[in-house]
C-alpha cells in the first residue's frame, strides 16, 4: 500500500473491500503527541484538526450529512478518491497557510413566510476540513458562551430554548423584545468576527484558515462572485461562528440580568413592562449597531408575549393563568401549505407513494412540534389531512361506476354510495363527513399514515 493510501483521512470500508485492500493501519502524525490546547495558548489546534483521529471523525459525520456536491461537482465517493492521492499535498498546503478554499455553490431555497434564503454549498473536501476544525474549536470555544443561547450548541435544543421562554413568561415578565436581525449571515463583518475569534483562539493558523473560508468565492450560475462580508449558512463552521460574533450581546445582557434566550440570530428578550422593553430595544439596536448588524424594524417589536412566535412556537394562558405552548398560527400555515403540495390531486403517483412522501414531513413535523399542548389542533390537523387522502382516493377511482363498486364493497349504505357516485367530480366535499364511515382512520393507518394526536 502507498504512503497516500496510508495517509488518506477515510475511504469507506466498502470500497476498500471491493478494491482488495487493507484497511489503512496507521494515519496523519498518529505517533505525534497531543497539542497543547489551554487558555495560555491556542498552539496545536490547526495540528489537532489534522490529526488522523480527527478526520476519520470528521468524514464519518460529512457522509452521514449526505450533502450535495459542490462547485466542484465531486461527491462524496468521488472526494473520497481524489484525496487517495491529493490529501498528503493538501495538508500540507493547510500547515504552511497556503490552502485555498474552492469556491462556494449558491443556492437559493423558499422560506415559509416569502422571501428567500441563501444557501453556500461548499465542496465536499472543504466541509472535510470545516468539520475537522469544528471538532477542535467547538469544545473550547462552546464553554465560553452564555447559558442563554442555545442554537447550534452540544446539549442544547430549539425545544430547551422554547422552555426557557416559557419559563421566563410563567414567572410574569409577559413582554417580549422580540428582535429580528436583518439578513444576519449574509451581512457578518469579517474583521469583528475575526477580532473576537482571535481573542479565544490566539492560533495563527486557524485564524488564517478561518479567514480564507470566510472571503471564499461564491459561484452562481457559472458566474463567480468576490465575497467582503457574511457568512453563508451551509458549511459546518458558520452556526459556530455566528456564536462567536452574537455571544458579545449576550455576554452583555447576562450582566445586565436580563431574562432571554437566543437561537441563531433569534433573540427574545422577556421583561415585566412595555417601557423596560423600550429601554432594552434601545439597548440592543446599540448593541447589534457595534458589530455592523442591522435589526429589521419591520420584523422586530416590544410587544404582549402572546402576540409573538419565538422558533415556531406561541404561548396561550389556560385558566389560572399558566402559560402554555402551542404551535404558532404562521407554522400551521406554513404546514398546510405543504400538506396541499404533498397531497396534490394531479400527481399521478399512487396513494401508497402520496401517503409515503406526506408521512416523512408529517413525522419530522411532529417530531418537532411535541412541545404543543394543544391536543385538539392536532386532531383538527389530521382529520384534514385524511380529508385529502379521501379525496385522492375518490380523484383515483374516478368514474361514476367504479366509486359506487368499491364504497359498497367496503360497507357504505347504498344511498350514501349512489350520492357519491352521482356526483362523482365534487371530490373534496364528497370526501367528507359522507364516506367517513368508510374510508376511517383505521384505512389511513393501514396505508402507513401517521398521527399527530
Amino acid at each position: 500500500m502507498s504512503k497516500a493510501m496510508r495517509q488518506m483521512p477515510e475511504v469507506s470500508r466498502r470500497s476498500e473491500r471491493q478494491a482488495g485492500e487493507a484497511r489503512p493501519s496507521s494515519g496523519l502524525d498518529e505517533a505525534a503527541p497531543p497539542p497543547r490546547i489551554g487558555n495560555d495558548t491556542g498552539a496545536g489546534l490547526l495540528e489537532a484538526a489534522l490529526r488522523r483521529e480527527n478526520l476519520l471523525k470528521a468524514w464519518k459525520q460529512v457522509r452521514a450529512n449526505k450533502g450535495a456536491a459542490g462547485a466542484d461537482e465531486l461527491d462524496i465517493d468521488q472526494t473520497a478518491a481524489m484525496l487517495r492521492t491529493a490529501w498528503p499535498a493538501i495538508r500540507d498546503s493547510l500547515r504552511e497557510g497556503t490552502y485555498r478554499p474552492q469556491p462556494v455553490r449558491r443556492v437559493m431555497i423558499p422560506k415559509p413566510g416569502g422571501g428567500e434564503r441563501e444557501l453556500g454549498i461548499p465542496t465536499v473536501l472543504d466541509r472535510l476540513i470545516q468539520q475537522a476544525l469544528l471538532q477542535v474549536l467547538q469544545p473550547i470555544l462552546d464553554p465560553t458562551f452564555s447559558q442563554h443561547s442555545y442554537g447550534f450548541r452540544p446539549g442544547k435544543s430549539a425545544h430547551d430554548a422554547v422552555l426557557a421562554a416559557q419559563s421566563f413568561v410563567q414567572s410574569g415578565r409577559r413582554v417580549v423584545v422580540d428582535v429580528d436581525l436583518e439578513k444576519f449571515f449574509d451581512r457578518v463583518d469579517h474583521d469583528i468576527l475575526i477580532d473576537r475569534l482571535r481573542k479565544k483562539i490566539p492560533d495563527p493558523g486557524v485564524i488564517r484558515l478561518v479567514r480564507a473560508y470566510l472571503t471564499a468565492d461564491i459561484v452562481d450560475g457559472g458566474v463567480v462572485i468576490k465575497r467582503t462580508r457574511g457568512t453563508p449558512q451551509g458549511g459546518p463552521l458558520s452556526p459556530l461562528l455566528a456564536n462567536v460574533l452574537l455571544d458579545e450581546v449576550d455576554q452583555e445582557l447576562e450582566r445586565r440580568g436580563h431574562a432571554f434566550c437566543r437561537y441563531a440570530d433569534d433573540c427574545n428578550v422577556y421583561v415585566r413592562s412595555r417601557r423596560a422593553g423600550e429601554r432594552v430595544m434601545v439597548l440592543l439596536r446599540r448593541l447589534y449597531g457595534r458589530l455592523h448588524l442591522t435589526v429589521n424594524e419591520a420584523k422586530s417589536a416590544v410587544a404582549s408575549v402572546f402576540g409573538r412566535k419565538f422558533l415556531g412556537y406561541a404561548f396561550w394562558e389556560a385558566p389560572g393563568r399558566v402559560v402554555k405552548r402551542r404551535v404558532a398560527d404562521k407554522a400551521i400555515k406554513a404546514f398546510k401549505d405543504r400538506i396541499r403540495k404533498l397531497t396534490s390531486r394531479v400527481t399521478g403517483r399512487s396513494l401508497k407513494a402520496v401517503v409515503a412522501r406526506l408521512g416523512v414531513f408529517v413525522r419530522g413535523w411532529k417530531a418537532y412540534f411535541r412541545l404543543a399542548q394543544t391536543p385538539s389542533v392536532r386532531q383538527a390537523l389530521d382529520e384534514w389531512m385524511r380529508h385529502r387522502l379521501r379525496a385522492i382516493q375518490l380523484k383515483q377511482w374516478k368514474h361514476s361506476r367504479t366509486i359506487f363498486r368499491e364504497l359498497t364493497a367496503r360497507g357504505a349504505k347504498f344511498d350514501v354510495a349512489r350520492q357519491v357516485a352521482t356526483n362523482a367530480g365534487r371530490w373534496w366535499r364528497n370526501s367528507a363527513k359522507l364516506i367517513n364511515a368508510v374510508l376511517t382512520i383505521k384505512w389511513a393507518d393501514q396505508l402507513g399514515m401517521p398521527r399527530l394526536a
